[in-house]
């Protein structure tokens, strides 16, 4: 399509309403404020965050389910609103006084795949607790977390610290983890979260309880996928019938869903029609492999590596014959060398974002060549991508 016929296909659409309102409520990587049919896993936590309301800090707590069974969407959601109720005044990194007493403990919400070394944990937990940025150069790991220990020092109630996605590739290592809270003051408790079982992590042994979130049941999956297109379609652009088709295949996963739903609306948005149709679903269902990563896990990757795979999704069959083809395609696009690609994709091989396939073909002389196969839906990741720069 050349550049007049962008244009005057975009000045088409804008004769009337737009399919697409709102892309971020669309998105299978964001939380929403209120995570639709999850008022008992709600109740379940707040169980066990009990003690916060008279003042006291709960007891380390691991929490744990399926991959899309909504953990990360249901504790960003409850500790954003219990941080609210959090009156703890709050300093800037280099005041040592309180203007006032605390009353409930402080919450922090900590993402390990961003949070990948001993200086980005506590910085993170000290930024989430101060009001001024804190600076991410010229102060040490130990002025860290010296700082962190002053000003905890002076609360009576501490805080809560949940920290998401542990033990998942590109994620602090248990054990690292385990040394990282036992450097944290003594008023701090935890509350991991990943998907793990916990019989099968050691973090275990520092809780005094497991609480488990459930897939969603296929009505939940549904009210979920209805929801979001409410705010972020036109009216009536998903009909209840294309809803549950898109539950039914996601089998409790609310990422594959929310990451069909996605797809299939770029799809109709594209061929400028104001709802979607069955061929959409089929096409987008289609689209996400099995097993799949989840999409926040790629956006989470370092800017050069989603750089490569921003290009990757864009190569056609003949450049993805192979890993040499493709690591040469790619390079030629980017500022990158061909061995800098290569080690790359190796590297997301290894942590399964791709995956290295013998090819299909083969002359018969010397090893078969492997090729990449992506372990995410493209089209989802290409438009997230690009809403992002």
């Amino acid at each position: 399509m050349d550049i007049d016929a962008r244009i005057k296909r975009r000045q088409r659409r804008d004769e009337g309403p737009r399919l697409i309102q709102d892309y971020e409520s669309l998105s299978p990587v964001a939380h929403i404020d209120e995570p639709s049919d999850r008022g008992p896993v709600f109740e379940r936590l707040l169980d066990h965050l009990d003690p916060v309301f008279d003042g006291v800090l709960p007891p380390n707590a691991y929490v744990h389910g399926e991959f899309g069974s909504g953990k990360s969407a249901i504790v960003t959601a409850l500790f954003a609103h219990l941080q609210r109720l959090s009156t703890e005044p709050r300093s800037i990194i280099h005041t040592s006084t309180r203007a006032a007493s605390p009353t409930t403990p402080g919450f922090v919400y900590l993402d390990t795949r961003t949070t990948t070394s001993e200086f980005a944990f506590y910085h993170a937990v000290l930024d989430a607790l101060v009001d001024d940025s804190v600076p991410e150069h010229g102060i040490s790991t130990e002025e860290l977390r010296e700082r962190l220990h002053a000003i905890l020092g002076e609360s009576r109630n501490g805080v809560v610290v949940a920290v998401d996605h542990v033990g998942e590739p590109n994620s602090i290592e248990t054990a690292g983890l385990i040394d990282l809270f036992a450097g944290l003051p003594s008023n701090v408790s935890w509350l991991a979260i990943g998907r793990t079982p916990p019989e099968r992590t050691g973090l275990t042994t520092y809780t005094a309880t497991s609480i488990r979130i459930a897939p969603y049941q296929r009505q939940m999956l549904v009210d979920v996928l209805m929801t979001r297109a409410s705010e972020g379609l036109a009216q009536r652009a998903l009909e209840h019938d294309l809803a549950r088709r898109i539950a039914e295949w996601a089998d409790g996963n609310a990422h594959s869903a929310l990451a069909a739903l996605f797809i299939a609306a770029d799809r109709a948005d594209r061929a400028d029609r104001p709802r979607l149709c069955e061929a959409d679903v089929e096409t987008a269902i289609s689209e996400i492999p099995d097993p799949s990563v989840s999409l926040a896990q790629v956006l989470s990757l370092p800017v050069n590596k989603q750089l490569v795979l921003r290009r990757l999704v864009d190569l056609d069959d003949d450049e993805r014959a192979s890993v040499s083809a493709t690591t040469e395609a790619i390079s030629a696009d980017v500022d990158l060398s061909v061995g800098t690609v290569k080690r790359f994709l190796y590297e997301m091989a290894e942590t399964g974002i791709v995956e290295r396939v013998q090819a299909e073909h083969h002359d018969g002389k010397g090893r078969p060549p492997s090729r990449v196969e992506l372990r995410f839906p493209p089209t989802a990741f290409r438009r997230l991508h690009d809403l992002r720069q």
